[in-house]
């Protein structure tokens, strides 16, 4: 056998046995729990309470479907649907509200406001385990800077069972 040979031979050899060789196989992925997305929108519309602001908090799995939504009893009846749309927003595009609405202002991320569903509003924070985004958090019904802050303390609540 010539050394390229074994050297393709290994890499081969190697690639079969890490799995990755059978790309029809089985596909494993980190889903977000029932009790953890709860755990998440309760944090996030108690730290939102705790300013004095009335809001609603959705949170979305991996897919962008909605899994828990908490609405304050004074919110506006506007606010879990952008709850929603802002978590959505947050999920496809793998990144906060607040920084989607900033690129989205360059020409050439424009149209992507208009797919059905996105809010470029801030107030929308993806849940990730290292890069692996698993869902996201939306809260509406204050600023939007206090929104994605509320989003982010829903998470930092349960940041030590997302590693």
């Amino acid at each position: 056998m010539t050394h390229s040979l074994r050297i393709v031979f290994a890499i081969a050899l190697a690639a079969v046995a890490s799995g990755r060789a059978n790309a029809q196989g089985v596909v494993t992925q980190r889903i977000l729990s029932l009790p953890l997305a709860k755990a998440i929108a309760e944090g996030a519309i108690a730290e939102c309470r705790s300013k004095g602001f009335h809001t609603s908090v959705v949170v979305v799995d991996r897919s962008g479907q909605p899994m828990v939504l908490l609405r304050d009893e004074q919110a506006g009846p506007e606010t879990p649907d952008m709850a929603r749309r802002k978590a959505y927003t947050a999920r496809v595009f793998r990144i906060p509200t607040l920084d989607f609405q900033k690129r989205t202002m360059e020409p050439q991320f424009a149209a992507q406001r208009n797919a059905t569903d996105v809010l470029a509003l801030g107030g929308g924070v993806p849940i990730k385990i290292g890069e692996d985004t698993i869902g996201a958090v939306g809260s509406s019904g204050s600023s939007q800077n206090n929104d994605d802050e509320c989003a982010k303390a829903g998470i930092a609540k349960v940041a030590d069972q997302l590693k």
